[in-house]
């Protein structure tokens, strides 16, 4: 029997129909078992660059879009008003190792092993961002300093894990405006690295060595500032020494602030600084007593601003509890790749391409936090760990050992950076101000903090023990616990905690203790 031509018409239309229908199937049981993000960026940038411009040791407020009122940070400023300010960026942890290791595999600390102490390593199996956007086609590479202190090659890795390190060039002597800056000419690395890869996208991390102590003493006074001028925090006593040591630190973060400039003027002369997301922040706090290697808002608090011109809206300041387990998702998805399983963070995009500033996602509303070992030499052990929450009115930190110092014993203090600030405390030990100040910084803590960040920013008015705040504590606590358990965190889970007696990659405590004697003799001298 014959088949009509009007059969074949409607057998050809059904196989077309069915074809359809199977590739729709296809299609959206991919999107239910593999959700894709609901914001893209636009087709004419699928493939953006990256900077990600890091200083070092910069507490929050350090910077003029924060109203800071001495320190001049007109290049930070510039991605602030061009781009997003954050007021509540968070790091992991308030150490440089587990901090940078935090930022590069979008987990927490604690879910690093060796990973979550300084002076460690990053273990191979974690992996890091600028690898991922490596395997999909970016160019990659570091310049300053990268991930550590520590040593990449212990954990199975060939290269530090923020990529290959170009380091080569150098400022001359005659062109640093003081001691104790590094030599590193980052911009003309910068430059050198883009002329290495012009035919692919890149992904760069640029770490300034700024404003990590040491500095030369008395720096900060050629910029035409007065110790007077200087607004000591409630925590630090309040002495000439200490004003000169806070502007010589902030000497520092404006020579970091330039070289943020300089790579700029690079990213713009090689036709690529409207292409590029620019990422700029620190990786803990201040390196003062009771900043750096703490949890207060000095410790964990850090400077954030993001640009990436036509796609998020300019001008915005974004209040949102963000961490830096956020950044390597953000920066896979702005390429157009998933986030890894394991990755605790969340991706930015969302908050970046919203049109509206304050609080846009109300689940942001508290930041995590810990602490495992700094100096192997403070105390016993080594290790002295701390929790902590922050939401928008309150911090809570949890210190788990609290029968040892968090400073490190005495009478070193190993924990706490060698400078003018510290040399006050064991060196004037009879003055009223550092007797004022002492318990804040050196001494041991009770194992439950709790302060109004809103009544009391300097956070120095312990309200744990307070029958009024028993409710908010408890709440807090709670909160703590869920969110511990909820990443892994070993500590939380009753689980051995793999890191605890892991190597400590660096010199001996006599060693340290030998550099601050020396440092202490150079002091007294000035």
């Amino acid at each position: 029997m014959s088949v009509q031509p009007r059969s074949i018409l409607l057998i050809v239309r059904w196989q077309t129909l069915r074809t359809v229908l199977v590739l729709l199937i296809t299609v959206l049981f991919q999107r239910v078992a593999h959700p894709q993000p609901p914001i893209t960026v636009t087709e004419e940038v699928q493939r953006p660059n990256v900077l990600v411009f890091v200083s070092d040791d910069q507490s929050w407020r350090d910077a003029g879009a924060y109203g800071h009122p001495l320190i001049k940070t007109p290049n930070f400023d510039r991605i602030a008003r061009e781009g997003v300010l954050f007021s509540h960026a968070y790091c992991s942890s308030p150490s440089c190792t587990p901090s940078r290791g935090t930022m590069l595999t979008g987990m927490h600390h604690w879910q690093l092993e060796e990973g979550a102490n300084l002076h460690s390593t990053l273990p191979a199996k974690f992996e890091c961002y600028p690898d991922i956007l490596e395997e999909a086609g970016y160019a990659i590479g570091f310049i300053g300093k990268g991930w550590g202190p520590g040593k990449h090659a212990v954990g199975g890795r060939s290269r530090n894990p923020a990529g290959p390190e170009f380091n080569k060039l150098r400022f001359k002597p005659d062109e640093l405006p003081t001691g104790g800056i590094s030599n590193k000419h980052y911009s003309a690395n910068l430059n050198a690295f883009l002329e290495s890869c012009r035919d692919k996208p890149f992904c760069c991390w640029v770490g300034t060595h700024e404003p990590h102590r040491d500095y030369e003493f008395r720096s900060g006074l050629t910029a035409g500032r007065e110790p007077n001028d200087v607004k000591v925090p409630k925590f630090l006593p309040d002495l000439p020494d200490v004003r000169i040591d806070l502007l010589d630190y902030y000497r520092e973060i404006e020579w970091s602030d330039q070289q943020l400039g300089a790579c700029l003027d690079v990213l713009d002369k090689h036709g690529q600084l409207d292409n590029t997301f620019i990422l700029v922040t620190s990786d803990n706090g201040m390196p003062f007593p009771r900043s750096k290697c703490s949890l207060y808002d000095s410790g964990v608090r850090l400077p954030l601003a993001i640009r990436w011109p036509d796609q998020i809206p300019a001008g915005r300041i974004i209040d949102d509890f963000v961490h830096f387990a956020d950044f390597a998702p953000t920066l896979l998805q702005i390429a157009g790749l998933d986030g890894r399983p394991e990755m605790t963070g969340r991706s930015l995009l969302p908050l970046l391409q919203s049109d509206r500033s304050g609080q846009i996602e109300p689940t942001r509303d508290h930041a995590v936090f810990g602490r495992e070992r700094h100096l192997a030499h403070a105390n016993p052990g080594g290790v002295y760990a701390m929790r902590g929450i922050r939401t928008k009115r309150y911090l809570l930190i949890r210190n788990l050992f609290p029968d040892l110092f968090p400073s490190g014993q005495p009478p070193h203090y190993t924990n706490v950076d060698r400078g003018p600030t510290k040399f006050a405390f064991m060196l004037h030990a009879d003055e009223p101000e550092v007797k004022r100040t002492l318990g804040y910084v050196l001494e041991k803590r009770p194992s439950v903090e709790l302060y109004d960040c809103k009544l009391d920013p300097d956070q120095i008015n312990n309200l744990a023990s307070h029958p009024d705040f028993r409710k908010i504590r408890e709440r807090l606590e709670g909160k703590l616990d869920q969110e511990l358990k909820r990443t892994g965190d070993p500590r939380a889970l009753g689980k051995p905690v793999s890191w605890a007696d892991a190597p400590y990659h660096s010199g001996s405590g006599e060693a340290w203790v030998e550099r601050q004697r020396e440092a202490i003799q150079r002091y007294l001298r000035e």
